[in-house]
């Protein structure tokens, strides 16, 4: 079930079906594609993920979702220009059949773009309500839900007391309470029906006390937020490097342009704010400036994103970073990402629906509210409080794969292999 069936999610669901029908391959879905190591490097024992951990197949995914322009996905994913005619009208009748619902949608949230198909009601709890009721039509047709938030960037805002506990948020839907934003509407109504639910975008959405209480009290699992595609994925590669050999940092410098419908959200100062806030955290927690204070506690690291409409999905990303090495003596990088905006998110999507089911179905998971092993697929994951995130790339890899062994009864992978030498 998704939120916002747009770029991304319309590229998911052609993708899921181009796969089914072999007409490709799932390139860029660790679920499908990749593999896991069980036991000593000599053991040879690497099955691929899915054949190891008891996911969903492909072919048992049906899709349903909200949308504020209304029409068939067919409509959506032309517009959306991802991908190219031939490969889409292969697909008209299978996308022409799935119609998104009208969306919870408030324009304070997203002032750049105007519904044409929304909700009506009386309050916020009334179109959560209805939120519920479209779910609930839902499980009629399939075994288990999950869902994922693929619609726009909210306006930045931070936690107030509507969100601190389930009881005042509650009470906040009924008082049609200004602070409770739309895609709080669709976590609420989908944890109420104990059904994972997997945020796309950087919204504040279940980082919230009161969410956090429901997703425990359901057993609900929560996980989130914003796909880590692009530019912020090169920075959670790049940054463990030069951390790793020890490596300063004067400044990173990081602008981008886009031109689909996300790109003239974010030209809003106010959303802006919200996926800023997301990419700024990054380095900070990867660096740990406090305690490396003469390699990274003078960083100066900036920002930008331009809507440049005639690239469309096909996004830019360019960074220019100041490194310093032996002595002092300075060096840059310089990395032009000329990337595929929902390309790069669909199998993110697509790998986060079918853990965050497999975590819904693992009794010593599902109790625990947020998923941190899959802190991997997030520029901002969640965590337990007090505990800070994980950006390493390569440490998320490994929280998510022992995970997946620790579920299944193997021996979790340390890398140790002293075994290897002898006593």
């Amino acid at each position: 079930m998704i939120p916002g069936m747009g770029a991304v999610a319309t590229t998911l669901i052609a993708g899921v079906e181009a796969v089914r029908r072999g007409f490709a391959q799932p390139i860029g879905s660790m679920s499908q594609m990749g593999t896991i190591r069980l036991g000593k490097r000599t053991d040879d024992r690497t099955p691929l993920i899915k054949d190891f951990a008891p996911l969903a197949p492909l072919d048992d995914l049906v899709f349903t979702g909200w949308d504020i322009f209304g029409g068939n996905l067919y409509d959506a994913a032309k517009t959306a220009a991802v991908l190219d005619r031939d490969q889409l009208e292969s697909m008209k009748p299978f996308l022409e059949s799935i119609e998104p619902m009208p969306a919870a949608f408030e324009e304070r949230y997203v002032k750049r773009l105007t519904a044409k198909d929304k909700k009506v009601g009386k309050n916020k709890c009334d179109l959560a309500n209805q939120i519920r009721n479209d779910i609930a039509e839902f499980k009629t047709k399939t075994d288990r839900q999950v869902m994922i938030w693929c619609g726009s960037t909210e306006i930045y805002h931070e936690p107030k007391a509507v969100h601190q506990t389930l009881e005042a948020f509650e009470k906040g839907l009924v008082d049609d309470d200004p602070d409770i934003a739309p895609s709080m509407l669709y976590a609420w109504a989908c944890l109420k029906e104990g059904i994972p639910f997997a945020n796309g975008a950087p919204n504040l959405t279940v980082d919230i006390p009161a969410l956090q209480e429901l997703s425990k009290k359901m057993n609900a699992p929560i996980c989130g937020k914003d796909f880590k595609t692009g530019q912020t994925f090169i920075k959670t590669v790049l940054a463990p490097g030069f951390k790793a050999r020890q490596l300063g940092v004067s400044g990173w410098y990081s602008t981008n342009i886009l031109g689909n419908r996300d790109g003239e959200v974010l030209d809003d100062p106010d959303n802006f704010k919200t996926k800023e806030v997301s990419k700024l955290g990054v380095l900070e927690h990867i660096f740990q400036p406090e305690k490396n204070p003469a390699l990274y506690g003078d960083i100066f690291h900036k920002v930008r994103i331009n809507y440049y409409p005639p690239r469309g999905d096909n996004k830019e990303g360019w960074d220019n970073i100041d490194i310093f090495g032996w002595l002092g003596y300075p060096m840059q990088i310089k990395v032009d990402f000329l990337c595929r905006d929902s390309i790069l998110a669909a199998p993110l999507a697509l790998d986060l629906c079918l853990f965050m089911d497999l975590a819904a179905r693992t009794p010593v998971l599902r109790g625990l509210g947020i998923q941190e092993w899959l802190s991997f697929y997030f520029k901002d994951p969640d965590t337990a409080p007090g505990v800070y995130p994980e950006h390493d790339l390569f440490i998320q890899s490994m929280k998510l794969k022992n995970t997946l062994r620790h579920i299944m009864g193997e021996n979790l992978i340390t890398h140790l292999g002293l075994d290897y030498y002898g006593e």
